[in-house]
């Protein structure tokens, strides 16, 4: 089968994936395809394999960043959005390409308790999988009951990982990194039922207005590193006084020191020097590495 073949699977070629990020940076792919449902996302990435082609899953565009001069190979929108929640005995499973955002309104819609933390997290629910995403005290290592996924290495079969096979820790999954490796097609998730809509609502409002708060509007990123151990990524780079600091187009947030902001045209270059430079600086200052918390995808200039 030809990867035009697939079916519930758009083909283009040549597209920038600019308005596939959240960051709304980066060049162009060689090769896009949008995949609409869980099979056509394992075809796709099949065909890609096959064939000894790179292949990289993006799903809301949140946490990578890239690379100006764009990816060889097959990039593959996952757009599978099939959920299935039953109310009574709270548990959810869905599709690896539900935004995360959409699937924490449908559970609270349902009376089912869990998922407030991401009602403003971007992303995707595999991505979330994958990456361990958390906020406000919460991960998803604190809901996901199994997940089905595809390891090359052995197989193209989808099979059943438990939770304690994703070996969870702060923001790291044995997924995390493993590209042309793994796809996650679904997720069961197990969560409280029988609360009130209207008071599920009340606590994902009151983070969303925190999130407001702390942290800077627009296209982001997101915490562009994880946080230390017993300390805080946006403690020791305001410490460092690189508040405001700006190479091109980006600047460390005067909000959040955590987050990067897009002040006049950016490129993913400037973004990657400007991480270099907080890196090396906090690690001159306070002998602290900061690790990413996002990932740079594609062809970047050595620094």
């Amino acid at each position: 089968m030809t990867l035009e073949q697939i079916p519930d699977l758009e083909i283009s070629y040549d597209i920038n994936l600019a308005k596939y990020t959240a960051a709304r940076l980066g060049g162009v792919a060689d090769l896009v395809a949008i995949a609409h449902t869980t099979q056509a996302l394992l075809q796709a990435a099949y065909w890609a394999h096959q064939h000894k082609i790179a292949w990289y899953i993006v799903g809301g565009g949140s946490n990578i960043l890239v690379a100006d001069r764009g990816i060889r190979g097959l990039v593959i929108l996952n757009k599978s959005r099939q959920v299935h929640i039953d109310a009574e005995t709270g548990q959810v499973t869905a599709d690896s390409g539900v935004g995360l955002a959409t699937l924490a309104r449908r559970c609270m819609a349902n009376g089912l308790k869990g998922m407030e933390w991401c009602v403003s997290v971007p992303g995707t629910l595999g991505g979330a999988v994958v990456n361990n995403a958390g906020a406000h005290g919460s991960d998803m290592a604190s809901h996901l009951v199994s997940a089905q996924i595809v390891d090359f290495t052995y197989s193209s079969t989808p099979t059943t990982w438990p939770c304690e096979a994703m070996q969870y820790a702060y923001r790291y999954s044995a997924l995390k990194g493993q590209h042309q490796r793994y796809i996650v097609l679904s997720a069961t998730l197990q969560l409280e039922a029988g609360h009130v809509p209207e008071e599920l609502n009340k606590i994902a409002n009151e983070f969303i207005t925190h999130r407001k708060r702390t942290q800077p509007p627009g296209a982001s990123l997101g915490s562009m590193f994880k946080n230390p151990e017993g300390d805080y990524a946006g403690r020791l780079i305001e410490a460092a006084g690189l508040k405001g600091y700006r190479i091109g187009g980006v600047e460390v947030s005067r909000v959040h020191a955590n987050f990067f902001v897009n002040v006049d045209n950016a490129t993913a270059e400037d973004y990657a020097q400007l991480i270099a430079h907080v890196q090396k600086t906090v690690y001159e200052k306070f002998g602290v590495h900061l690790e990413l918390e996002i990932e740079l995808i594609g062809e970047y200039s050595p620094t």
